[in-house]
């Protein structure tokens, strides 16, 4: 069956690099990923596998399954892309891997087979947390494992992901001209500002993992009127849930000490679609190294797990099912969320990196469906390791 894996993968090859091409001349940011949505779905559709569309209450969302019975293996496709730059995350090749890899399964199963292949489409992963309502409708309660792979510069098994907390902060003021009236102003611009500056202070005393970083949205209109509402938008990480939340608690402070010292009143919105840290699943991990054993294919031996980390929500993920986020390689010394890597998804290092996917998953998949043994240590490890902290 893996020879047929590999066949089944390369009789798709064209089919799956031109609606990956397809998917990037044509890109849509979180939430308006309809054209997206409908071309995945009719892959599916002229598939026989059960579609739905709108799932979870997300006008974009899909669910598309194959077979029946457990264990239900959900291949994740983001659909998403950022403002301004296309598909600098490769997104087009995301969903692509995915589709690809459950059809290659619904050619290679017996039928017979138990277990059931899932794709869910799911949006905004860049802005809005599409996952995170998915979860929060219930699209991955019967789920056994979920996983998907991400383009990179490098090849890897394991992905690390930090929490993060996204934080809004209103000052509001008094305003005045202030050259003529400034004693009778209350300057919330210098409430955002301290706050940075308070922030500032704190960083010596933060653990490695941890970043506070933000932006001021709202700084006043000219200069000679006191500004009586400024804002800041901050994102609060950390690589664990218990020290997400002491850091929060501390840049809070920063916030509520700059409202004292500023005597502005403070607004402090903390928005719904928060990123868990990643739960590697070492188990599900090494059945995909494994795979890339098989093929032949090696893991980059010189790249910290600890370096170059973000947020997603796939962690939210990972903290209800065993989840695995490969890399695969597109070409050395690109880096995500630039318009080079976006140009790199259409050519051939990244139709390579799209087959690669679809193979990998395929195989991971495979392994999991037919070998029970395999199955229920990732089931075993991920019941003992119980939630990240």
């Amino acid at each position: 069956m893996r020879e047929k894996v590999i066949k089944e993968a390369e009789a798709l090859e064209e089919q799956l690099t031109s609606m990956s091409d397809a998917i990037y001349r044509h890109p849509e940011t979180a939430f308006e990923e309809f054209e997206t949505s409908a071309l995945l779905r009719r892959f599916f559709e002229e598939r026989a596998f059960t579609v739905e569309e709108g799932v979870g209450g997300v006008a974009t969302a899909f669910r598309a399954a194959w077979g029946s019975g457990r264990p239900v293996i959900a291949l994740l496709a983001e659909m998403d892309a950022l403002p301004g730059i296309g598909h600098g995350c490769g997104h087009n090749l995301i969903g692509p891997a995915s589709a690809g890899a459950a059809a290659v399964l619904s050619k290679v199963l017996p039928p017979e087979q138990a277990g059931t292949v899932l794709v869910l489409g799911t949006p905004a992963e860049e802005d809005g947390g599409g996952k995170i309502k998915l979860l929060d409708a219930g699209l991955f309660q019967d789920v056994d494992f979920a996983m998907m792979v991400h383009p990179s510069s490098r090849r890897k098994v394991t992905k690390y992901f930090i929490g993060l907390v996204r934080i809004t902060c209103t000052f509001t003021g008094r305003s005045s001209h202030a050259s003529a009236y400034p004693e009778e102003g209350i300057n919330a611009l210098d409430g955002v500002i301290q706050t940075f500056n308070n922030v500032n202070a704190l960083r010596q005393q933060l653990r490695s993992d941890v970043r506070i970083h933000g932006v001021i949205t709202d700084g006043g209109q000219v200069p000679n009127i006191i500004p009586e509402r400024a804002s800041a938008s901050f994102y609060v990480r950390a690589g664990d849930r218990a020290e997400l939340a002491a850091v929060k608690e501390r840049f809070l402070n920063c916030v509520r000490g700059a409202a004292t010292a500023t005597g502005c009143q403070v607004t402090i919105k903390e928005e719904s679609d928060s990123n868990a840290p990643m739960k590697i699943s070492t188990a599900l991990a090494r059945i995909y190294r494994d795979q890339l054993d098989y093929l032949g294919l090696e893991e980059e031996a010189n790249s910290p797990d600890d370096r170059n980390l973000g947020s997603s929500d796939i962690g939210n993920v990972s903290q209800v099912v065993p989840t695995i986020h490969p890399l695969v390689p597109m070409r050395k010394g690109i880096n995500i969320h630039t318009s080079e890597f976006a140009e790199a998804t259409v050519s051939e290092d990244g139709h390579r990196a799209l087959m690669e996917g679809v193979t990998t998953l395929a195989l991971t998949a495979l392994e999991l469906m037919t070998n029970p043994a395999a199955l229920e240590a990732v089931k075993q490890e991920f019941a003992r390791s119980g939630s990240t902290p």
